[in-house]
């Protein structure tokens, strides 16, 4: 879903780029969405609702009441076509962004008494708030909108205050160290609410961009942070979405990385790799989308029937390093990718 201010705003966060004739949004390929993936999708939205805490939150094993968890299931919710007032779970992503609402603290930082590592909570959080005030409170003149305004403009007066001397950020909202992802979650945020019309700093993008550029590896991976690590392919989809969300559709660090990817981690060859399994198809997914032509053409259909096999009989999906939630609104969010709702996910 695309409004005229939002495309308008879009175009002062980055130079005119050419028009994506091969980009996932303008040529969907044949059969993007199944039968059978219109009724796990429906089992799962369902399993997200009746697991809703009363206070519009989510609990997930050790974590708790999450706001990262919290925010990362009603954009699952969202995915659908859900928003506050609109949709059969309108009423679960009202209470979720209550809930956010009311962790947001006097500096901005959004965050629950469960959180670990602030910043990554906060990211997803700001990310959620800005889809919702860009999708449907921008243009409402109530206490609600005038709430989550103020909240979201403090937040992402937070991310430009926290960003540290090489562009990126870390757990903690101090302008100490960095990762790539943590950065990238700041990014996406940052892009969500310049999106719905919140001022933000391009030179904070500019340097984020320099950040992660020296994160890649010659191999085409991403490394997690400046001069320390291996690449890994989770975190070079972080990398790759990075330039994508910032702004950057053509250049070799994306191409390289995209391959790193395939290479790597293509759904269907051999078994999967559990370790950061749905962090890391968040934003594969993401990456292909956002390549469009082959790479989504190959990439959708295989993580499409991985994760269709994957669902739980209650309608969930697991993760065993952070819990069901997460996991469940992790799938839900990549095989939602075809409906085109969110405009976090558009060029």
């Amino acid at each position: 879903m695309r409004f005229p201010l939002l495309v308008m705003l879009l175009s002062l966060f980055t130079a005119p780029l050419p028009a994506q004739p091969d980009s996932a949004q303008n040529a969907a390929t044949d059969s993007e969405i199944t039968p059978e993936l219109d009724a796990a999708t429906k089992e799962g939205l369902a399993y997200l609702a009746r697991t809703q805490d009363e206070d519009g939150s989510w609990s997930d094993g050790r974590f708790g009441k999450n706001v990262a968890i919290t925010s990362l299931a009603c954009i699952a919710l969202m995915s659908d076509g859900n928003l506050p007032g609109r949709g059969i779970y309108s009423d679960a992503v009202d209470r979720g962004v209550g809930f956010v609402l009311q962790s947001s603290t006097d500096s901005g930082l959004i965050t629950s008494q469960s959180t670990n590592g602030p910043m990554y909570g906060h990211g997803f959080a700001t990310l959620f708030l800005g889809e919702v005030y860009g999708m449907s409170a921008g243009g409402e003149n109530t206490a609600r909108s005038q709430k989550l305004y103020e909240t979201l403009v403090k937040a992402v007066r937070l991310i430009e205050q926290t960003q540290n001397e090489d562009g990126g950020w870390r757990y903690n909202p101090v302008p100490y160290d960095a990762d790539v992802s943590v950065t990238i979650c700041q990014i996406m945020a940052l892009r969500s609410a310049r999106n719905a019309g919140i001022e933000v700093s391009t030179s904070t993008i500019d340097r984020a961009v320099e950040y992660v550029r020296q994160c890649q590896s010659a191999d085409g991976g991403f490394k997690y942070q400046i001069g320390s690590g291996s690449s890994a392919w989770p975190r070079t989809a972080a990398g790759v979405a990075s330039l994508f969300y910032a702004g950057i559709y053509e250049d070799d660090a994306i191409d390289n990385g995209l391959t790193y990817i395939e290479n790597n981690a293509t759904p269907g060859r051999g078994a999967p790799v559990r370790s950061h399994y749905f962090y890391g198809h968040y934003y594969a997914v993401q990456c292909a989308y956002l390549a469009g032509g082959e790479h989504w053409a190959a990439w959708w259909p295989a993580i499409r029937e991985e994760l269709l096999a994957a669902q739980t009989t209650d309608g969930g999906w697991d993760d065993r390093s952070v819990g069901k939630t997460y996991g469940t609104a992790m799938a839900l969010i990549i095989l939602q990718m075809p409906k085109r709702y969110m405009p976090i996910f558009q060029k």
